[in-house]
């Protein structure tokens, strides 16, 4: 586990249910497992935005925010900014396999098996969704 660099998201961290925590921490180190596989991905930064542990890229900024949450005790999901087009590639892409919120997130239920190889993907589109559009490039 990479350790936490902002103490405010470690308490958020902590705050979050039992059951919750662990799979929301496998979602943090997939973010940080995928930006390190990504070519010309900026540094991650890990910071707090609505109280929500955030991702973003630096230096350079090649992609969108991603947030982590706990709905709930047995609730989670992975937020994306709801302007952006990704949940839509999300879909065409995934289709039934992932549970969607309208235009901002992919939901999870405590207990569910993380769907590791599309998560990847929808990660990696999202840490590129600037650096794809400035290309001219699809999201899918």
């Amino acid at each position: 586990m990479r350790p936490f660099e902002d103490d405010r998201v470690r308490e958020v961290f902590a705050s979050y249910s039992e059951e919750a925590r662990g799979p929301l921490m496998r979602l943090r180190e997939l973010v940080f497992e995928v930006a390190d596989e990504l070519d010309g991905v900026g540094r991650i930064e890990e910071s707090l935005r609505w109280g929500e542990p955030a991702y973003l890229t630096h230096d350079p900024v090649t992609g969108t925010t991603l947030r982590l949450h706990s709905k709930g005790p047995a609730e989670f999901a992975l937020y994306v900014n709801c302007q952006t087009s990704l949940i839509a590639a999300f879909r065409a892409q995934f289709g039934d396999l992932l549970d969607y919120e309208g235009t901002r997130a992919v939901r999870f239920t405590v207990g569910d098996t993380l769907p590791e190889d599309a998560l990847r993907e929808c990660i990696a589109l999202t840490l590129t969704y600037k650096l794809r559009k400035r290309r001219g490039g699809s999201l899918r």
